[in-house]
């Protein structure tokens, strides 16, 4: 797994029990209504909207606060009017940045991100400066204890896995986009159960960082994960267990 793979694991974790409701729940209540102006307030014929209803159940968001979410996203109540952003920059040591963005104010954004970017020696970059390093995959990751890496090929193989890998605890299971959904079904029919399933990206290499910069890198994705915009923040490095196990403990 890339660096920034272990460290979503770890916050995802942490999630359960971190006093971050608030912030986790805005973020989902944006996806969800740009899920369903894009695509309808139709779970069934909406795969983005089934993903981001699947996020807020794990979440434990209130039933209420989902529809009128999606509500606002149909136009069937007011709210404000979300755009869709893809950010690209470099970390520390050249490390390439990609960041999905959910805003209401284009300008605003941009210069809280670029600020956030150059306090750890990062900068943005422009258009296409990093995203052709990253490939669009659906990303199912399970704790090792939960099922042995034969049990999970086993159930998804025919659903269409591209491939599971196990390091460090964790098994990863990579899929088209399109196949997420039907791997994720055979994995809850196989009664193996996963700690999280979302499309992402994917670096087609990683750059390996050590000590204070690989601290820089992590405290950057930190603060950019704090932003309210900022829907998913994806990167290229990868980092030794001794500097993840660190990190952890203070995340």
């Amino acid at each position: 797994m890339s660096g920034h793979s272990k460290w979503s694991t770890i916050k995802h974790k942490k999630a359960k029990t971190d006093a971050q409701r608030g912030k986790t729940f805005n973020k989902l209540i944006r996806e969800l209504t740009v899920a369903a102006r894009e695509g309808g307030g139709d779970p069934d014929t909406n795969p983005r909207l089934r993903t981001a209803l699947q996020r807020a159940k794990e979440a434990n968001m209130p039933s209420d606060t989902v529809t009128r979410a999606i509500q606002r996203g149909t136009g069937e109540l007011p709210g404000v009017t979300y755009e869709e952003i893809l950010y690209e920059g470099y970390a520390a040591g050249g490390v390439a940045m990609l960041l999905e963005l959910v805003t209401d104010n284009r300008r605003r954004t941009a210069a809280e991100i670029r600020h956030i970017f150059s306090s750890h020696g990062g900068s943005l970059g422009e258009a296409g400066c990093v995203a052709w390093m990253f490939d669009k995959k659906g990303l199912i990751v399970i704790e090792a204890d939960k099922a042995s890496e034969d049990e999970v090929i086993m159930a998804t193989l025919e659903a269409g896995a591209e491939d599971v890998i196990s390091s460090e605890g964790m098994i990863e299971v990579t899929t088209s986009p399109q196949d997420l959904e039907e791997v994720r079904n055979a994995l809850e029919e196989a009664g193996i159960e996963y700690l999280s399933a979302e499309i992402t990206m994917i670096p087609q290499s990683t750059v390996p960082v050590e000590g204070k910069q690989a601290i820089q890198i992590l405290k950057l994705i930190e603060d950019l994960e704090e932003h309210d915009d900022v829907q998913q923040v994806y990167s290229n490095f990868d980092i030794s267990k001794e500097i993840m196990e660190e990190m952890s403990e203070v995340a």
